[in-house]
């Protein structure tokens, strides 16, 4: 027996209300005659870039969002053999709200600073959702797709049909890309697994050893579980294994990841790698509505183990779910990992329409697991920040004091802050011994806030209630975990940017991902320190961010991206 909350039974209703929408806009159609390749129907401008006003206040300018219209699940990304980024993503670029899905895509030198591409990947039939995938570089063209090429990319995605609004079989089809990713065409005998199901989805795909393996949500069908597929050539699937029956039962699991991650001890020392199978769960994770979870285990080529029984939650917010590692990285590269920043209860009805974009994705982050004193933990950080890290605002050692700095003359309206603190006594710390900080508009009376108790039970707690700019009934606007000293040592780092917080406890051991919409943007930063002993040392930097899109915006304030046609 499910027995449900009040918040919970209230999440479902919405989320199948919205599923019930969502079906029922789209209309069915046949695909146009002579029109065989992903990329091609009637709409005119394909083939550039779309437009986009990255000037709005609530519009962040270190992530990444899309130039207008929806944005989803991250899909397909990889770097290339010429150190550029690939990020594709589900797109709707004429709503705002999600209807027949296409594959956004922008690529980047840093992870910071993107140029939109054209629509990667466009649905063969408008009652045809191109749903999330994966994209390799077949170096050795397994596929027979490249014979003159190292370089050529393939893209394995869900295909879901709605017809008559009812949503139909959901199969895994291919595209392959001759020219780097940028354009793509379908391959002819799709689908490559065919399927009767309606929950079959978000194929993701890595080389192992001498083949590929293909892990996809089952979904509903099975009540949380993963299938695992294996091919010389990505065209030739053979159902391998599944793994189930543990973890969060009940919930519905959907985009796997299946990565090698690096293992440091506590010394820092690299042992035996691990493997991380990682999923998103959207309804049912344990935050409410979408979230993220991954096991930790070994993979033979054929059967993923996990070590236990524990599904270990990826985020302790809200807006966290759908990440997915970059492709074509080697195995002595920290993994690098991508999420969405939003959760499905709210996103469709989030408060930037009259900015035209709506959702963003959460920072660039390295991965790796550790163990702490309570259990694994995957730890993930910003990635190389230096791209748009700008001057220091402010660099300081405090006590028991309040600390308050303007960055209202920070253009971009971002900072980076971290605080580090040491001496911690093992015991004898009040349990209202408190780092607090606020960022706030003093005018408008908007605030987030957050802290950290050094005594007690070590909580760290974000309060995004006090952003004015929004309400609903599923913005849960209070997040708390518990954070624990090492050897005396204390450390929190974060990046506020307009729209979002992320914040990273002792280097990423523990972190949150939360989005938030002031009324107006809020420019002063406050921090303060109470009941703090005298034995313990805390020093506080903040750093000016550099915005990513205003050196790419012309004089009228907008980013093209790219706009030659090819």
């Amino acid at each position: 027996m499910l027995l449900l909350s009040l918040d919970t039974g209230l999440h479902i209703a919405t989320f199948l209300l919205g599923a019930l929408w969502l079906a029922t806009a789209v209309h069915a159609s046949p695909a146009p005659a002579g029109k065989t390749c992903v990329g091609e129907d009637d709409v005119s401008d394909h083939d550039v870039a779309f437009v986009g006003d990255y000037t709005g206040p609530l519009r962040p300018q270190i992530h990444y969002s899309p130039p207008k219209g929806f944005m989803n699940d991250p899909n397909g990304m990889f770097r290339d053999d010429d150190g550029i980024w690939h990020y594709y993503y589900q797109y709707k670029h004429t709503q705002l709200k999600p209807r027949v899905s296409y594959w956004g895509h922008a690529t980047s030198p840093d992870l910071y600073h993107w140029t939109n591409q054209p629509i990667a990947l466009f649905s063969p039939a408008h009652n045809l959702f191109v749903l999330s995938g994966s994209a390799v570089v077949d170096v050795n063209n397994t596929s027979g797709f490249f014979p003159n090429q190292t370089n050529g990319v393939v893209a394995i995605y869900t295909l879901a049909e709605f017809n008559n609004g009812v949503g139909g079989p959901e199969q895994q089809e291919i595209a392959y890309s001759h020219d780097g990713g940028y354009h793509f065409t379908r391959y002819e005998g799709n689908p490559v697994i065919p399927s009767n199901s309606t929950q079959f989805r978000d194929p993701k795909v890595i080389w192992y050893e001498d083949h590929w393996v293909l892990a996809v949500a089952y979904a509903d069908d099975f009540a949380a579980a993963i299938g695992f597929y294996t091919s010389p050539n990505l065209i030739d699937w053979t159902h391998a294994s599944n793994f189930t029956g543990t973890g969060l039962l009940g919930a519905q699991w959907e985009t796997p990841n299946l990565v090698r991650m690096p293992y440091y001890n506590r010394r820092g020392e690299r042992e035996e790698d691990m493997w991380l199978l990682l999923i998103g769960i959207n309804p049912g994770a344990p935050t409410v509505g979408s979230g993220g979870a991954y096991f930790l285990g070994s993979f033979n080529g054929t059967h993923f183990t996990a070590v236990d029984h524990v599904a270990r939650l990826l985020d302790f917010g809200k807006d966290n779910y759908a990440g997915q590692y970059f492709y074509q990285l080697s195995d002595d590269d920290e993994p690098v990992f991508m999420t969405w920043a939003s959760n499905w209860q709210y996103t469709m009805v989030t408060p930037t329409a009259h900015e035209e974009w709506r959702s963003v994705t959460a920072l660039p982050r390295r991965t790796y697991l550790t163990k702490d004193a309570v259990d694994w933990k995957l730890v993930s950080v910003p990635y190389d920040m230096s791209p748009v890290m700008g001057e220091t605002l402010l660099e300081e050692s405090a006590g028991n004091e309040t600390i308050t700095m303007d960055f209202s003359e920070v253009e971009s309206n971002a900072v980076y802050w971290e605080v580090n603190v040491t001496g911690i006594p093992k015991i004898g710390v009040p349990k209202t011994a408190l780092l607090h900080f606020t960022f706030e508009n003093p005018e408008s009376g908007d605030y987030i806030r957050g802290g950290h108790y050094f005594g007690g039970y070590k909580e760290f707690y974000l309060d995004r209630g006090g952003a004015q700019g929004f309400d609903n009934v599923f913005f849960t606007d209070k997040f708390a975990t518990n954070s624990y000293a090492t050897d005396g040592k204390w450390c929190m780092s974060g990046v506020f940017d307009r729209s979002i917080v992320e914040i990273f406890l002792n280097g990423g051991i523990d972190s949150i991902t939360s989005i938030f919409f002031p009324k107006e943007p809020l420019t002063v930063m406050t921090i303060v320190l109470t009941d703090i002993p005298q034995s313990m040392e805390v020093s506080i930097r903040v750093s000016a961010l550099e915005s990513s899109w205003a050196e790419m915006a012309t004089s009228d304030g907008l980013v093209w991206g790219n706009q030659t046609v090819s």
